[in-house]
């Protein structure tokens, strides 16, 4: 048997132009590792309709996040998330999920649709560190790292 070398390598585009070769899948049983920045990372989020909008992100993981908005987007739609880590950029096509009221703007979880290997790379870093860190007892001064 030869395997799938005959199938072309599936890449995704957003209008940005971005490749995205990385699909994530949440574990079938237990939940990706959440880091927890509280608003200490700015976010950029680019909307179907070429609109963007700035939001502070509240936790992380390898197969999402939650953001703060100053106002909630809808439920499904499809953005790009934009932020910087220590170990380099993060930018990857995401579902908005059904977001939460908060006393300023709104909370909303995301969920990772696609994204490009090198900022893949990036978050599992970034994830994997806070990790670490807990872990060791030791704790950053950017983030904190909360297992749920």
């Amino acid at each position: 048997m030869t395997g799938f070398r005959n199938l072309p390598k599936m890449l995704l585009r957003w209008d940005s132009g971005l490749a995205m070769t990385h699909f994530p899948q949440p574990h079938p049983t237990r939940r990706a590792p959440r880091v927890r920045v509280n608003g200490s990372i700015q976010a950029l989020v680019m909307l179907e309709d070429g609109q963007r909008t700035k939001a502070k992100l509240q936790s992380v993981s390898t197969t999402g996040g939650m953001l703060r908005l100053a106002r909630a987007l809808g439920d499904g739609d499809f953005v790009e998330v934009a932020f910087p880590t220590q170990t380099g950029s993060v930018r990857g096509m995401a579902e908005m999920l059904k977001a939460l009221p908060a006393t300023e703007g709104a909370l909303q979880p995301f969920r990772f649709i696609a994204m490009g290997d090198d900022e893949h790379r990036a978050l599992r870093m970034m994830v994997d560190s806070a990790s670490d860190q807990s872990f060791l007892g030791l704790r950053s001064n950017a983030w904190s790292s909360k297992r749920v």
